[in-house]
């Protein structure tokens, strides 16, 4: 398939009555799609009506993503004037949030991603500055990273909130949340039907965290929250492989890149009373790593495999053992930890599996190249693995063995 010369519509978007459900509405030719955000506690009267406005239309436009996938239309239109600077920032999350995806799918996305925008808008956006509570809001990924964020957040005694999206695997970030000892929000994403059920269509990877972002922000505006924490590291920086001179990063709405764009946007366009930053920006995996196992009462809640945050579908163990993801965090976690400890948390040894030779071949980056998931980079996994073969608990075991160091 070829991108399509049809035109996709940003249709519109509606607070149901009880203020606790929102619905996003899109259009590609005779195909409509509804995506329904529902937020834990209805809006409260008192939210400054105009920066709840600005939001909702950014969160528009965000979710949007999902569908103008499904077939790439070169023609975008949308119910509002955006500044030439805004629709920059759109072009550029588009284009590279979907990197992976254009990828995968053999897209020529040079010149694709077109926003329409005024030169001179009728209204032009304005910040929106109010008085905001000392209050961060904290992404529970269930995750080692967002453990330790919680963690360093409660030893500085700031007032922290989780905030959690409904997927299949959200028991996980409940239970990390309730072991942390912190309140949440729970805000349930409904896709439209549609996305999985359509054929001939494209298919494949949205960066999520950008999503999350746009999220988290109007949750911040409704609830009343000064900041918003993330816990991306320094490694979601790098890329995975070039396509058609771009760099593409499966983490790239992960990276400092993202978090640069998405905070000076929300500070020139929606309000500069937000912040947006991540606390383990500077921390290698490594150094992440090293930090989480001082808190082993979350050995056995914790779960890093992004097979238990598929939408639609249900993980019936914490750790499947055979993704890049598990495979990278075992590397991780065998660097520091002893080996009878490692394999109680994923129930094998992942060493120990001939079929994934290959697999950490590539995270070494001595394979085909750099796996899509969210995993460390090539020098992590080298330095991890040399730690661990000095330590020799492993040096019986079949990957040990093959690995080129």
């Amino acid at each position: 398939m070829e991108p399509k010369e049809d035109t996709f519509f940003f249709d519109s978007y509606s607070v149901l009555p009880d203020k606790k459900e929102i619905r996003f509405c899109y259009k590609y030719r005779d195909l409509k799609f509804t995506e329904t955000i529902f937020i834990p506690e209805a809006i409260p009267s008192s939210v400054n009506s105009v920066l709840l406005t600005k939001v909702l239309q950014n969160l528009h436009l965000i979710l949007g993503i999902s569908y103008y996938k499904m077939h790439c239309s070169k023609k975008i239109i949308i119910p509002y004037s955006l500044t030439p600077e805004q629709a920059q920032f759109w072009n550029t999350v588009y284009t590279k949030g979907l990197g992976e995806f254009f990828y995968r799918n053999k897209i020529d996305f040079r010149g694709l991603i077109n926003f329409p925008y005024v030169d001179k808008p009728n209204i032009q956006p304005r910040r929106l500055s109010e008085a905001k509570k000392d209050r961060f809001l904290v992404g529970v990924g269930g995750g080692k990273d967002s453990i330790v964020v919680l963690e360093l957040l409660k030893k500085e005694k700031k007032e922290i909130t989780g905030l959690i999206l409904e997927t299949g695997g959200s028991h996980i970030q409940k239970e990390v949340a309730r072991a942390v000892g912190i309140g949440f929000f729970l805000v349930k994403r409904q896709l439209d039907e549609k996305l999985f059920q359509l054929e001939n269509i494209y298919k494949g990877h949205v960066p999520f965290s950008a999503i999350y972002a746009f999220i988290a922000l109007l949750v911040s505006v409704i609830y009343d929250y000064s900041s918003i924490i993330t816990a991306n590291e320094k490694s979601s920086n790098f890329g995975n492989v070039n396509y058609l001179g771009e760099e593409i990063n499966h983490q790239w709405s992960k990276s400092e890149e993202f978090e640069k764009l998405f905070k000076n946007y929300v500070e020139e366009f929606i309000t500069p009373s937000i912040d947006y930053f991540s606390k383990l920006r500077k921390y290698s995996e490594m150094d992440i790593a090293k930090m989480f196992i001082k808190y082993k009462k979350y050995f056995f809640v914790f779960s890093s495999c992004n097979r238990n945050f598929i939408i639609k579908e249900k993980a019936n163990k914490k750790w499947c053992g055979e993704c890049p993801k598990c495979a990278f965090v075992f590397i991780m976690l065998a660097a520091y930890l002893s080996k009878k400890e490692v394999v109680k948390i994923f129930g094998k040894d992942l060493f120990n599996d001939e079929s994934l030779i290959s697999l950490y071949i590539d995270l070494i980056g001595k394979g085909k190249m750099k796996p899509f998931d969210c995993v460390g980079t090539f020098e992590e996994s080298q330095q991890a693995f040399k730690i661990i073969k000095d330590k020799g608990e492993y040096d019986n075991d079949k990957v040990i063995k093959a690995i080129p160091l």
